[in-house]
């Protein structure tokens, strides 16, 4: 009787150790601002110029975190570019790929895809800029604990349509621009 007692009271433990509490999704946030970089063709077939630019971007990605590795939410941003200012609406996913040996840094992978508005640009008189298909897929790395705030750094590829409406002049009946800005970028924030 002595030995089974000592026997059960000796196995209790691992039977404790070995049992885990499912997952429960929880909300997550990440919000990132930084720049984005591209280049700009423009003017005519006699006149052609490409230009270098740099412009300021910024979202929060807001969603639930279903599993360890899966968030699914929706992003808003700002998009500034020189000639217009994008707000992008988009459903968001951000899935860890690895956990490099167990340590405080995950690398992750997103993908966010919608709509960009523009309620906040500005047009001159005579032009009318409206916003179109968003879609940024991109890496980055989180550094801190799972369970607290983290440092985000993220390099991504955007790709924003959008139309515009020119003023006419006098022998003009319509005058239309498709634009696609096609951007790299590097944004810095925080997550939990």
């Amino acid at each position: 009787m002595r030995k089974t007692v000592l026997l059960l009271l000796g196995l209790m433990p691992i039977g404790a150790f070995g049992q885990t509490e499912p997952f429960k999704p929880v909300f997550t946030n990440m919000t990132e601002i930084g720049i984005s970089l591209g280049q700009v063709r423009y003017g005519n077939q006699f006149n052609e110029s490409v230009k270098k630019r740099a412009n300021l971007t910024a979202q929060t990605f807001n969603g639930v975190q279903l599993n360890p590795k899966l968030a699914i939410g929706g992003t808003v941003g700002i998009d500034w570019y020189s000639s217009a200012l994008f707000t992008p609406v988009c459903v968001g996913i951000r899935y860890d790929l690895v956990r490099p040996g167990q340590k405080n840094l995950r690398v992750f992978t997103s993908l966010d895809s919608g709509w960009g508005f523009t309620w906040l640009n500005e047009d001159p008189s005579g032009y009318k800029t409206s916003g179109g298909l968003v879609i940024a897929p991109g890496v980055g790395f989180r550094i801190g604990k799972p369970t607290s705030t983290n440092f985000v750094m993220s390099l991504s590829y955007k790709r924003q349509e959008a139309d515009v409406e020119k003023p006419l002049f006098w022998n003009e009946l319509a005058k239309h621009e498709t634009r696609t800005y096609n951007r790299m970028n590097l944004r810095l924030g925080i997550s939990f």
